[in-house]
Order: structure tokens, then C-alpha cells, then sequence
């Protein structure tokens, strides 16, 4: 069994979304300063946390009374393979569309 899904399901909410663009630009961060991101109550960000955890997206780490978040750039490069092999179907259907419309006007 794949292993996507529940990564792209994890990733279809806006705000988990954003956690993770936010994470990749910034880093390791405090769920506090995570949740300072968003107009979301704190209990809302961490479920959209255990979310992202549980998908395999992002790393938790405790120092003290702090929880880390980070991005698992295995987790990402998952998405981006798949990307990628798909990428050859899209590049011939977009090939035939052009090819078809040039056609159509001759």
C-alpha cells in the first residue's frame, strides 16, 4: 500500500498546507510560535500538528516543555517523485491538446 494518501490528504487542508510551507522556509519550530502563525485557536493547531505527524510529514522533538516541529524531507520527496513520474503523463496529453487545437485550425 501507498503511502501518499494519507500524505496528500494530510496536506489538502489550507492550514496544515501552510504549516508545512511555513516549516521548510523556517525550520525547526516551537508548536507555540507555530500556532502564533495562525488566527486558529491553539487545540486547532495542534490536531492540524498530530495530523501532519501521524502522515509521516513532519518530526516532533521535546526539549523540556517545548515541542519541535520539523519537516521530514523524506515525507516531501515522496510527493515530489510522484510529481515527477506523473509529470511525463501530463507533458503528452498537454502535447496532444496542442497538437489537436492546430490541427483544428487548419
Amino acid at each position: 500500500m501507498s503511502l501518499l494518501p494519507p500524505l496528500f490528504a494530510a496536506l489538502s487542508d489550507p492550514h496544515r498546507f501552510e504549516i508545512i510551507e511555513r516549516l521548510m522556509e523556517e525550520g525547526e519550530t516551537p508548536a507555540g510560535d507555530i500556532s502564533n502563525m495562525f488566527d486558529i485557536s491553539a487545540p486547532a493547531v495542534s490536531r492540524h500538528l498530530s495530523v501532519l505527524h501521524r502522515a509521516g510529514l513532519v518530526a516532533r522533538r521535546i526539549n523540556g516543555q517545548q515541542r519541535l516541529y520539523s519537516v521530514r524531507p523524506e515525507a516531501i520527496r515522496q510527493v515530489s517523485d510522484w510529481t515527477m513520474n506523473h509529470r511525463a503523463f501530463w507533458e503528452a496529453s498537454l502535447d496532444r491538446l496542442e497538437q489537436a487545437l492546430l490541427e483544428d485550425k487548419k
